[in-house]
């Protein structure tokens, strides 16, 4: 068919579900054609049960936020179906006939309205930076809001003039796309949306994950390379994208057999605003829809630890996220049967619920919440974040056109082609961990024997694992719930790492610290006396400090994500901390602990920055954040001595 007739059948009555999407080429960097699928959608309750049939474009799966109940994790259960598009038929058609052949229609849209002021989510932000990562919950979170609003008559027609707009006045999204659903009884379900990020890519074994963050708002001018500079400058923004970096490296750590490398930083930009961003890749023997499964999702949309963060989005938003912060997922097989996976995460995204003669449709959007926060920054990041889609929908006035001095056009020309932009972008690299920036080798041999890794809810154990390989060690983790854990302890022999978590490490009213410290006791007290040596992580270290009578303290201002240098028993080494607590010491109690052959290594205000003795380690930074310039080294360093006898 012709693309007017393609289009013209996806607006016939009873034409079905589609979804029209236009994706960003990874092999060349530039959008592809606007790719047609049509075919049943059903709904499916697990990621596992996504149908496959050795396609190349195989089923379109929509997957809802609250599908992180398959790991286990916390969330608003608001009922959102996980549902696949089986495609049937799939047609590309050139960008320039899709443009030229799809609707245009107004959109009708009445009644927008926020779900929170400008006020309130600024008193959310307030209290997610002076309870929640004050109080070592963790580093950072993402809390949403909405804009809610009406569309009168809402149809295919509706939908596909949306679609159109974005792909007309966005630009720099990964994934430009419509998705609709129609039910049997007249109702519909319609996303529609240009997203800037990669959830998840899949392809000949190489995984790709796109972790972006921090966001330069574009002022009314337009935008200008000097206000980039300054954005770029700004050490919050840096502190934020690296720390996402670091979440994302611990779900590729789970899914690449060979852990992941981390290319960039780019700078993305997008009509309204750029964004800073790496790439992770990493190759991996996983079933697609498994990879799919362990990265859910992004701490982009969620915060880190993910798991705690689900807790806390599930305190502060008051209902269930739909597929906002959720994933499109694109599965299929290549032409050697290899399974392909392309998802991007739904942000930036209307979703249109249809029933009768009108619609409600909903914009979500949300900001990263971190140490460094204000609440008006981010109040102002939310607006220029939704401003592309409910431009789209007509809620904001189009962007004026920008002109030169002589009235003419005035030509874009990419902030990244500045010098200044450029060098500043290259600088961030140098500030990262050169182990995670070329592939990782598979260790031959493991002379040091085997670790096993206690997870206390934070997967930086799945990047210690890496790390523990480079420096010598096979290693397994175990969480400190697992039924098996403590007949796996007692057949142990080796290092154990009690390793990192969220948290107040003193607060046994709390299971999971309850726990913890009874590990910490008993592993501690074993490797004093003898046994296993153990090597404790952030929250294993305090609880290990603990163990050795120093007060555990909540800090003044939280280090979660912060690069510092210190002293490491006479060495100088850069590293990454993740704590909101800290173990305490005076000379009194170094006195006291150096008559027990303790060591102990201090930074400001009489932090215990690490800790050694005969059998045991505790260091408070994260040697596996990329963070901590020479991880592989310094952790060898600790725990060499400690396998060898001579610690």
């Amino acid at each position: 068919m012709t693309p007017d007739q393609t289009v013209a059948d996806l607006l016939t009555p009873g034409a079905g579900p589609f979804a029209l999407l236009r994706r960003l080429d990874p092999r060349t960097g530039r959008p592809g054609p606007v790719e047609v699928l049509r075919g049943p959608v059903e709904t499916v309750e697990h990621l596992a049960d996504v149908p496959l049939r050795g396609a190349e474009r195989d089923a379109l799966a929509l997957v809802p936020f609250r599908q992180l109940r398959e790991r286990g994790f916390e969330v608003h259960d608001d009922g959102t179906p996980l549902q696949v598009l089986r495609v049937e038929t799939a047609v590309d058609l050139p960008v320039e006939d899709a443009l030229r052949a799809l609707p245009d229609a107004e959109v009708p849209l009445r009644d927008v309205a926020p779900d929170l002021s400008d006020d309130d989510y600024a008193d959310v932000v307030r209290r997610i930076i002076d309870t929640e990562i004050a109080q070592g919950s963790g580093a950072n979170f993402v809390i949403r809001r909405d804009v809610d609003g009406v569309i009168d008559g809402f149809d295919a027609t509706t939908a596909l003039s949306l679609f159109r707009r974005l792909l007309v006045a966005e630009q720099g999204a990964y994934w430009t796309f419509v998705v609709h659903v129609p039910g049997a009884d007249g109702t519909s379900r319609t996303l529609v949306g240009a997203s800037p990020e990669v959830h998840v890519r899949m392809a000949r074994g190489e995984v790709v994950m796109n972790p972006i963050s921090g966001t330069y708002r574009y002022p009314a001018a337009g935008p200008d390379a000097d206000g980039l500079v300054e954005f770029l400058t700004d050490p919050k923004e840096v502190e934020e994208l690296f720390m996402v970096v670091d979440e994302e490296l611990k779900m590729m750590c789970s899914v690449g057999d060979l852990g992941g490398v981390v290319h960039g930083p780019y700078l993305r930009e997008m009509a309204n605003l750029a964004h800073t961003e790496f790439e992770l890749r990493g190759q991996s023997t996983l079933d697609a829809r498994e990879v799919l499964r362990q990265t859910m999702f992004a701490a982009t949309v969620t915060g880190s630890p993910v798991q705690s963060a689900c807790r806390v989005i599930k305190r502060f938003e008051p209902s269930g996220r739909g597929y906002y912060a959720g994933a499109l997922a694109l599965l299929g097989h290549d032409g050697e049967g290899g399974q392909t996976l392309d998802s991007p995460i739904l942000i930036r995204t209307a979703d249109v619920r249809a029933a009768g003669g009108s619609a409600t449709v909903r914009v979500s959007v949300g900001a990263t919440l971190v140490r460094g926060s204000t609440p008006e920054g981010e109040v102002a990041e939310t607006h220029a974040k939704s401003a592309g889609v409910l431009r789209a929908l007509g809620a904001l006035p189009p962007l004026p056109p920008r002109t030169g001095p002589d009235g003419a056009p005035a030509r874009r020309v990419p902030l990244a082609s500045d010098a200044r932009v450029a060098t500043l972008l290259a600088s961030r690299r140098d500030r990262l961990a050169p182990f995670w920036l070329e592939p990782q080798q598979q260790p031959t041999r493991s002379p040091l024997g085997e670790a096993l890794v206690v997870d206390a809810e934070d997967t930086f154990t799945a990047m210690l694992v890496h790390l523990l390989a480079a420096a010598g060690l096979r290693a397994r983790v175990l969480r400190y719930d697992d039924p098996a854990l403590d007949a796996e302890l007692a057949a142990h022999t080796g290092l154990v790492l009690l390793g990192p978590g969220p948290g107040d490490p003193e607060d046994d009213s709390d299971p999971r610290i309850a726990r913890l410290q009874e590990l910490a006791t008993r592993l501690s007290e074993g490797a004093r006396a003898g046994g296993n040596p153990l090597l404790g992580v952030c929250l294993g270290h305090q609880l290990l400090s603990g163990t050795l009578g120093l007060p555990l303290r909540r800090k003044d201002a939280p280090h979660q994500g912060t690069q510092l240098q210190v002293d490491l028993f006479g060495s100088s080494a850069t590293v990454g901390f993740y704590n909101s607590f800290t173990a305490r010491v005076d000379d009194a109690a170094i006195a006291r602990l150096a008559g027990e052959g303790v060591q102990v290594a201090t930074g400001p205000a009489d932090e215990v920055v690490a800790l050694r003795g005969r059998g045991f380690a505790g260091i408070q930074f994260h040697p596996e954040s990329v963070l901590t310039l020479d991880g592989p080294a310094l952790l060898r360093s600790l725990v060499e001595p400690l396998l060898t006898g001579r610690g």
